[in-house]
């Protein structure tokens, strides 16, 4: 499928299950809201003429720059000896603001299978021709995106757990803010009744699914990233991968509450 102009996708890797993918166009659109495996993503972006491409995943394994007691030094934060010998430096900056996420393995071996998929997804799309983000002039892009980082990022404050009824309320509420065409999820309530709590049925029809709204704010990224370079924050070191957040500053350190 060709999309006109630039296409903004988001990508959200997955263990035992199919990708989701979101597109968007320059105008917040949404173009495309689904579920495939490598094969169907891999056609899709494949197809595009003009895109940017946010996955959810890191682009390739650590390089062991944590490791190096030089390389440390720089960092300009704590580093005690022995501690944060694993992972990338993007992840040891991003946990400095209390965003967590899991350690990407030096070996991609015992990388976890969301994390190889991840990996062969930047691979095949580099052999279609695929820049790593910010190339200028390339008409073709990836980046790695965080979600989760993302929502806190643009909340100013930790979001709820994602696969609650109240986090997916939450984060379909802010792209709805961000200007995405989404459904309003406050509607929900009013499908609430006395009868459908006792009968344990949670009135769900126009909320979309936490792997929706992951590959949904990956792709809102991409835009923002396209549109609004100035807007954006890249962290951690070029040579292993950098994350791109939807934000032009990130506050010192992300709570439970604003």
């Amino acid at each position: 499928m060709w999309l006109p102009s630039v296409s903004y996708i988001g990508v959200l890797p997955a263990s035992g299950r199919p990708l989701a993918y979101a597109a968007l166009d320059g105008e917040l659109n949404l173009l495309a809201l689904g579920q495939g495996d490598l094969a169907e993503v891999l056609a899709f972006c494949g197809g595009q003429k003009q895109a940017l491409v946010a996955i959810a995943s890191p682009r390739s394994p650590a390089k062991g720059l944590l490791q190096d007691p030089a390389y440390r030094g720089t960092l300009g934060a704590p580093l005690r000896p022995g501690r944060w010998q694993q992972g990338r430096v993007a992840e040891f900056l991003l946990r400095q603001h209390n965003l967590r996420m899991l350690p990407t393995p030096s070996d991609e071996s015992a990388s976890p299978s969301w994390m190889r998929q991840g990996f062969r997804l930047y691979r095949e799309l580099e052999r279609m021709g695929y820049q790593p983000y910010p190339t200028e002039d390339a008409p073709r892009q990836t980046l790695e995106v965080y979600p989760h980082a993302a929502y806190a990022a643009l909340l100013g404050h930790l979001p709820f757990h994602k696969n609650t009824l109240e986090g997916r309320i939450q984060r379909q509420l802010l792209l709805r803010i961000q200007g995405l065409d989404l459904p309003d999820p406050m509607r929900i309530f009013e499908e609430f009744t006395r009868h459908r709590i006792l009968q344990g049925i949670l009135p769900t029809e126009g909320l979309h699914t936490p792997e929706e709204l992951d590959a949904l704010m990956a792709a809102f990224t991409a835009y923002r990233a396209g549109t609004s370079p100035q807007e954006v924050t890249l962290i951690g070191d070029p040579s292993e991968g950098q994350i791109v957040l939807p934000v032009a500053e990130l506050k010192s350190r992300y709570g439970m509450t604003g």
